[in-house]
């Protein structure tokens, strides 16, 4: 019983969590701004309305009124500047300036696994980049880094093996360089692929499981 009683608190200390961040935010009248840079999976490609459904919206609920979430995700987007799209080309990039976040969720690189895109010393060295880009808005905000979700099945050049062997380690070794949290989508995806209609990309479903451990993590 007792221990029944542990494990319910545990599961639900991020909830605690997020409440007493709300109640300081609200004695200080502070809107805690919370922007999401992404691909076509933080965008909410596939979904049947994303404007209500993408992650990012989802987390929006979850963290409540003193927070303020903006999706800047965009399609098919890739993390290194010479990749066939770069997100740094897109209005996407340059709204995360213009928003000027307290918190920066960052979840690209699942298109970098495409072969054509895939260089490992470039996708490191872009990363880093782009972090010490985003540490120069005025906000100075906290930088979180995701672990891609699984590619439930390689589809359009997207590889869950380059994703394990290539992404993840690397996002691993920047997040230790620069001392920045990271958001462990990949495991805790891991039992969503009913959820990935394409292989590729959540549905509602699976977008209000990530917009839920996205939440947790700030939460902590």
């Amino acid at each position: 019983m007792m221990k029944h009683f542990f494990c319910e608190m545990r599961k639900y200390r991020w909830v605690y969590a997020l409440a007493v961040m709300a109640i300081m935010n609200a004695c200080t009248g502070k809107v805690t701004r919370v922007v999401c840079v992404g691909d076509s999976i933080t965008e909410g490609f596939g979904l049947a309305v994303q404007s209500k459904t993408g992650y990012p919206v989802v987390l929006d609920s979850i963290l409540g009124t003193n927070y303020r979430v903006l999706n800047s995700g965009r399609s098919a987007t890739t993390l290194q500047q010479k990749g066939d799209f770069p997100y740094w080309i897109c209005k996407e990039f340059s709204n995360v300036f213009a928003f000027d976040p307290d918190i920066i969720v960052i979840k690209l690189g699942t298109n970098d696994t495409k072969p054509y895109n895939w260089q490992a010393d470039r996708y490191e060295k872009d990363y880093q980049a782009l972090i010490d880009t985003f540490k120069t808005i005025p906000a100075k905000p906290q930088i979180y880094l995701c672990l891609p979700v699984p590619v439930f099945k390689t589809k359009w050049g997207i590889n869950d093996s380059t994703v394990v062997n290539g992404v993840i380690p690397i996002v691993k070794k920047i997040a230790k360089a620069n001392n920045l949290p990271i958001i462990d989508l990949y495991h805790q995806m891991q039992d969503q692929g009913a959820n990935f209609p394409d292989s590729i990309h959540p549905n509602e479903q699976a977008a209000e499981v990530m917009a839920g451990i996205i939440a947790r993590e700030i939460g902590k």
